[in-house]
């Protein structure tokens, strides 16, 4: 079960099938990413791109917040559709655009569009070196608006500080988010 926590769906609980291989953020850590993001950004104005959706906890937290323009990308047809169905729910069809594709492949073409914020959540068991390529193929293939951020959620034991574009890290339980961007510094 995931809850929305702010915004014009706050409080809506939304149930996920028990079968559904996903570990959705937590209440608390998107608490804390969305307080540090409320501070940087107008959310209606800006494009977002959420890569490994799983269930849509983030993609939904951004339509609450106003995002207009959200592309959620996952390789996984049960949480596109539940995402879909949740999506019609809501009525907000014309705020998310969902796209059923392996990531890495998604992001290994160049893009035609660039975003002002993405935000990955790949399985906590990944390995460092993808999330490496994950960096170089957003950064490389323009996904990333120049004053664009990146943000990418994983394990707190991890520590991603020397990968390239790196800022910033918060930690919030089991969980930390490591921020890259091109200038460095926010």
């Amino acid at each position: 079960m995931i809850r929305i926590i702010s915004g014009e769906f706050k409080g809506k609980r939304i149930h996920a099938p028990k079968n559904f291989d996903v570990r959705p953020t937590t209440d608390f850590a998107k608490e804390a990413l969305f307080s540090i993001l409320s501070n940087r950004y107008s959310f209606s104005n800006i494009n977002i791109l959420d890569l490994f959706a799983g269930i849509g906890s983030i993609t939904l937290e951004f339509a609450s917040r106003g995002c207009q323009n959200i592309t959620s990308i996952d390789n996984n047809n049960k949480h596109i559709k539940f995402i879909q169905d949740t999506v019609n729910t809501l009525n907000i069809n014309d705020r998310i655009h969902l796209i059923k594709h392996d990531v890495i492949t998604f992001l290994s073409k160049k893009s035609n569009q660039s975003y002002d914020l993405i935000f990955a959540d790949p399985p906590f068991n990944t390995d460092t070196e993808l999330y490496n390529k994950i960096i170089n193929l957003i950064f490389q293939n323009k996904f990333l608006k120049s004053q664009g951020e990146f943000i990418l959620e994983h394990e707190s034991r991890k520590d991603l500080s020397e990968l390239p574009f790196f800022s910033d890290s918060r930690k919030y339980g089991n969980v930390r988010f490591s921020f890259f961007n091109n200038s460095k510094v926010l």
